[in-house]
């Protein structure tokens, strides 16, 4: 295989993991571009992405531009001289800086694109209950996610997996993608596929506070596949009301059962000692939540303590 000089272009940890892929099979790591350091917490204080720790870790040349555009910023990519330039959950980059690489650049995307073009697609292809996903590299063109395929595979989803879950199987099978990829372009051995666009195709925005909203009218399903997708990030949500109290409450798991009854929708109870919600097919039980203001606990030992008004429920 051919020797290239790769330019690495990523942020949060699924990015990492790739990175490191990459070292371990000795690929030449030219540069690493992440995001600049943001303030997070309580203080505010500047906190570097994972990327750019795990790349200072390991020696690697970090360069955090502001602006993709900048005079500056595109003659040090050109001063490194890349063949190559891999994107992993970075943002949209001008087409001054994609073209750059003799070679190109292409991106991994954990879906099997046309679906789930956006931003969240492990997060959309849990809540929308599917029982497979998988991961695409693609040569990046003028618009989001829509360039030629390279290669493509599979992952299935299990009925338990949350987005957490479904992120480190995508991260791994995505890495050994990316290898193969690289490869295929350093022997000369690379084919690529237009993508079809069709009605069919589903997206992937940005999950939103609303998006996050548990809504109790739905069917116990689709609330696990929601709360399941959205875990441990960016988290589902519902407000408990419990007598004179309302509490914003974060739900990371739940179980459901299949019931007939003739409870209030929405209307909150004990059950097989823990709190469950009734639903208009049957109950989904809080296994893993948090009241704001309090530690994440499971539901069994959120009950010691908590006392439950006859009237309680979420919404």
């Amino acid at each position: 295989m051919k020797e290239l000089r790769i330019i690495f272009m990523g942020t949060p940890d699924f990015a990492v993991g790739v990175l490191n892929k990459l070292i371990k099979a000795e690929c030449t790591i030219v540069g690493v571009i992440t995001a600049p350091d943001r303030p997070a917490g309580r203080g505010k204080k500047l906190r570097a992405s994972a990327v750019k720790k795990f790349a200072i870790e390991h020696g690697l040349n970090v360069l955090q531009p502001t602006n993709l555009k900048s005079k500056d910023f595109n003659e040090q990519l050109s001063a490194l001289q890349p063949d190559l330039q891999i994107v992993v959950a970075f943002r949209m980059l001008p087409e001054v800086v994609w073209k750059l690489p003799k070679h190109g650049t292409f991106n991994l995307h954990a879906s099997l694109l046309p679906d789930y073009r956006g931003a969240a697609p492990i997060n959309w292809a849990v809540i929308n209950g599917d029982d497979s996903t998988g991961v695409t590299t693609f040569f990046i063109d003028e618009k989001i996610d829509t360039g030629e395929v390279i290669l493509q595979e599979e992952v299935p989803i299990e009925d338990e997996d949350s987005a957490g879950d479904l992120h480190d199987k995508l991260m791994d099978v995505g890495a050994q993608l990316v290898l193969k990829t690289v490869k295929a372009i350093a022997d000369g051995n690379v084919s690529t596929t237009k993508q079809q666009d069709s009605e069919k195709n589903r997206p992937a925005p940005k999950l939103h506070k609303d998006t996050c909203r548990i809504d109790w009218t739905k069917g116990r399903d689709e609330i696990k596949n929601l709360v399941r997708g959205l875990s441990p990030y960016p988290t589902a949500w519902t407000n408990i009301v419990n007598g004179s109290d309302e509490i914003p409450t974060k739900v990371f798991k739940v179980s459901t059962r299949k019931e007939e009854h003739d409870n209030k929708i929405g209307s909150l109870e004990i059950g097989a000692k823990k709190l469950r919600v009734a639903v208009k097919d049957g109950y989904v039980y809080l296994e893993d939540l948090q009241l704001a203001g309090k530690k994440r606990m499971d539901g069994k030992a959120l009950l010691n303590g908590f006392r439950l008004h006859e009237d309680a429920y979420v919404r």
